[in-house]
C-alpha cells in the first residue's frame, strides 16, 4: 500500500523535470531583448521594468517554456541521447563596453570592459 503514493510521487517528479528542465527559449529570447535594449537605451530598459513591461514578459515566457518548451525539448530530444539542447543568444553591439558572466575566469564583480 505504501508502494502506490512513493510511485505516484516519483512519476510525477519524473514528468515535472521535463518541465523545469530545458533549453528556456522564450524566457532567454526575452532575456536577450532586456539586454539588447539595455546596451541601446538603458533609460527606456528601466521604464520598462518599472511599468512592468519585461517582469511581465519575462513571467509569461517562463510560464510558456514551463508548459509547452521546455517539456517537447526535454522528452522528444534531450532526455534519450542525453545531450542538452543549447540557447544561441543574440549578438549585441556593446558602445559602451560589457562586463563578463561571473562563470568566466578572471572576470569580476563590476569588472567594465572596454
Amino acid at each position: 500500500m505504501r508502494l502506490r503514493p512513493l510511485a505516484s510521487f516519483s512519476l510525477l517528479a519524473t514528468l515535472l523535470a521535463g518541465c523545469v528542465a530545458g533549453p528556456h527559449q522564450l524566457r532567454r529570447s526575452v532575456d536577450d531583448w532586456d539586454h539588447a535594449m539595455y546596451v541601446n537605451s538603458p533609460r527606456w530598459n528601466g521604464v520598462l521594468w518599472i511599468v512592468p513591461v519585461i517582469p511581465v514578459a519575462t513571467i509569461g515566457a517562463l510560464a510558456l517554456d514551463t508548459l509547452i518548451t521546455d517539456p517537447w525539448a526535454f522528452w522528444f530530444g534531450d532526455a534519450w541521447d542525453n545531450a542538452g539542447t543549447g540557447f544561441e543568444h543574440l549578438p549585441v553591439e556593446w558602445p559602451d563596453g560589457r562586463m563578463e558572466s561571473l562563470w568566466l575566469e578572471r572576470s569580476g564583480w563590476t569588472r567594465h570592459n572596454r
